[in-house]
């Protein structure tokens, strides 16, 4: 898949506030600092699309992007910023899972994972609720490039370890690097034929 254009349509900051669900949609979501800013831009080919704070919890609504007007690129508030009030935090836990179990187009949501770090608490609960409420996810291992090869390997096994309990089969993995541009033909390739199979449904 080549990207043509990838253009900034909407920001939500309710479910209610959501555009029209006319295409089929991907959602990228994880901790606050885990680069989904970086890696939405490195994957669309567009540096500044999506934007890039040094200050974790800046995205706070949920923001639409429409790919050659074939697809959207959903990009939703990062969750487990501690200095994001509690009644924040509330909200968008509301509206976020809103989205998540009701917006029909939504194909998979890509759960990023900081590779840098051991298997956070909060990544295996939000990943054990998207299993108990059958929504499609994939793991999306991210700043590869910061990390030895061995590390990130035990952290995966780890992280995959610690999903046993709620998980039968193993989510489809990736492993990226926004500098060095890893992973995004892996991306694109797993969004092609999520497209492909949802046209043919």
């Amino acid at each position: 898949m080549k990207i043509q254009s990838a253009e900034f349509e909407k920001s939500a900051p309710s479910y209610a506030d959501c555009p029209e669900a006319s295409l089929p949609e991907f959602a990228f979501v994880g901790r606050s600092n885990v680069g989904k800013s970086s890696l939405i831009n490195m994957l669309t080919g567009k540096d500044k699309l999506a934007t890039v704070s040094s200050t974790p919890g800046r995205t706070q609504m949920i923001n639409f992007f429409q790919i050659d007007r074939r697809w959207k690129l959903v990009d939703l508030p990062g969750y487990g910023y501690a200095k994001t009030s509690k009644k924040n935090k509330e909200r968008f836990r509301e509206f976020v899972s809103e989205y998540l179990l009701e917006r029909e187009p939504l194909l998979c949501v890509f759960v990023l994972i900081d590779s840098r770090l051991p298997p956070q608490p909060i990544d295996l609960a939000f990943t054990q609720w998207l299993v108990e409420s059958e929504i499609p996810f994939v793991l999306v291992y991210t700043k590869a490039d910061k990390t030895k090869p061995g590390a990130l390997q035990k952290t995966q096994k780890e992280f995959l370890k610690g999903m046993e309990e709620y998980c039968e089969a193993p989510p489809r993995t990736f492993i990226t690097s926004a500098n060095k541009r890893d992973g995004r033909k892996d991306l694109l390739e797993f969004i092609q034929l999520a497209l492909s199979a949802n046209s043919s449904q």
